[in-house]
């Protein structure tokens, strides 16, 4: 949904620059030129700089065509970057606000989507859906990501189908059906929802080689699962009988770095930590089938995160902070001999 995001063969940073300078020569362009240039600094990596161009936009005292698009990237690529609580604000107030453009809603949905938050995800687009979607035959084809964005966070949560559910299914008209292309194993195996990857991931279907199958092709750490203490308390509140695999906080965290020792010590690379949330564990389990009380699924969902690109590398570089997220430095906390 993001405007004429730039494929990845060029100079994202320059390509920026070329688009900022451009968008000063001709204004009434300017909204649609920044945005561009703001896709490209995302990609570079860049997130601060893309930032400041939609705050650019927002401030500029123009009247812009689509205000609440801007804000909903804004959120989105603020949270990419750590700006957790400015993101869910910004979410909240587009939802109070009620856009009447579908990308808004799809934007702030597939962000709460990829940050695990997937009831919020579903509720978002399914407010949307009720405020866009009229009672005519045929949806506006714009709106047809809402329903396929809702599938996909209802297949990812193991909710059987509704009537806009079939909806979706009914307008999708890829060879390979939405069921298939939301199945819950290959969402995670694939890790993303970026078209040019779904097309690789449909090529893959039609030659029958299958997403799960090349997801695990794909090299990634030796991944540990790391929870959080909220996380872990709200894990072991639902689901007691993990208090033997997790019997406090503080042994949790000694356990990890003490595996990723012993890991490196017998000469295991590319170790790494994936950080576990319980909505994404509980998702995953009903991926898989079976009740997330399943010690022998914790394993299988940290190599999972991994394949998803979540994890970070162990041990941390010299003078990073500590991966447990105490905030102090790695040396000086579970790095300590």
């Amino acid at each position: 949904m993001r405007p004429d995001t730039p494929a990845e063969n060029v100079d994202h940073t320059a390509e920026a620059a070329r688009l900022e300078r451009t968008a000063g020569l001709y204004p009434e362009d300017a909204e649609v030129l920044l945005l561009r240039a703001a896709a490209h600094l995302e990609l570079s990596g860049d997130r601060p700089a893309a930032t400041t161009l939609y705050d650019r936009l927002l401030s500029s005292g123009e009247s812009l065509d689509n205000p609440a698009l801007v804000r909903a990237l804004k959120a989105s690529n603020l949270w990419e970057y750590g700006h957790e609580a400015e993101a869910r604000a910004i979410i909240e107030g587009l939802r109070t606000s009620a856009p009447r453009d579908p990308a808004p809603w799809v934007i702030i949905a597939e962000a709460l989507e990829a940050h695990d938050e997937l009831e919020a995800a579903e509720e978002t687009f399914s407010e949307a859906a009720r405020l866009l979607l009229t009672d005519s035959a045929e949806p506006a084809p714009s709106t047809h990501p809402l329903l396929y964005g809702r599938h996909r966070v209802r297949r990812m949560r193991g909710l059987p189908h509704d009537d806009w559910d079939a909806l979706a299914d009914t307008l999708h008209t890829s060879p390979v059906s939405l069921d298939e292309l939301h199945d819950p194993k290959r969402v995670w195996s694939l890790g993303s929802d970026n078209p040019a990857e779904l097309a690789a991931e449909i090529s893959r279907l039609r030659a029958e080689l299958g997403a799960y199958r090349e997801a695990l092709s794909r090299p990634f750490p030796v991944a540990v699962l790391h929870w959080p203490a909220p996380e872990l308390a709200e894990l072991l509140a639902a689901y007691p009988t993990l208090t033997s695999e997790y019997p406090s906080h503080d042994t949790h965290l000694s356990t990890i770095e003490t595996s990723l020792r012993e890991l490196a010590s017998s000469g295991t690379a590319n170790l790494g930590i994936v950080t576990g949330t319980v909505p994404s564990y509980e998702a995953f389990a009903a991926s898989e089938g079976t009740s997330p009380e399943d010690t022998t699924l914790l394993p299988q969902y940290a190599t999972t995160l991994a394949a998803r690109g979540r994890a970070i590398a162990w041990p941390p570089q010299r003078g990073a902070e500590c991966w447990c997220g105490a905030g102090a430095g790695y040396a000086e906390c579970h790095g300590t001999d």
